[in-house]
């Protein structure tokens, strides 16, 4: 199958179906997605003159199939700042297409626009085409266990 896809930025209009391919990609990683206030916060930290993090689109006959963002951070350990990479998902009829590798490397190009050399992410330990995928890209990984811890409000 061959698809014709422009990677861009996100913008404003995007936001509607960025949700929506949140939603799948949560489905995806068999996890639950609330839906609650999510496009207001979501643009919100998109589009403000400091946001909180950048999202790029893919682009096939004016529908988004697939999306990445990512955000700059700091490392203690080597006293420098990185860019972490939270999502990517690709719509499942458009993966194995190279979408993925373009959507990875348009962010190595940004990371190297605002000075970062390093991105990190992370995937399910069962999401194994994403791990054969980032391997075969020349990522290598860390083992590690994630935590999560409510904060009260």
């Amino acid at each position: 199958m061959k698809i014709t896809a422009n990677i861009r930025f996100a913008e404003f209009e995007d936001v509607r179906q960025i949700i929506e391919l949140c939603y799948l990609h949560a489905i995806y990683e068999k996890e639950t997605y609330n839906l609650d206030g999510q496009l207001n916060r979501l643009a919100l930290d998109l589009f403000t003159e400091a946001p909180k993090l950048y999202c790029l689109v893919v682009e096939s006959n004016k529908e988004l199939i697939g999306y990445a963002t990512y955000m700059k951070q700091y490392t203690t350990w080597d006293a420098k700042e990185y860019v972490y990479m939270d999502c990517l998902f690709i719509k499942d009829f458009a993966r194995g297409l190279g979408l993925g590798e373009r959507l990875i490397r348009r962010i190595q190009q940004e990371s190297k626009n605002i000075g970062c050399s390093l991105i990190q992410w992370q995937t399910p330990e069962f999401n194994t085409k994403a791990i054969k995928f980032y391997d075969r890209i020349g990522a290598h990984s860390k083992s590690k266990e994630r935590f999560f811890l409510e904060v009260d409000k």
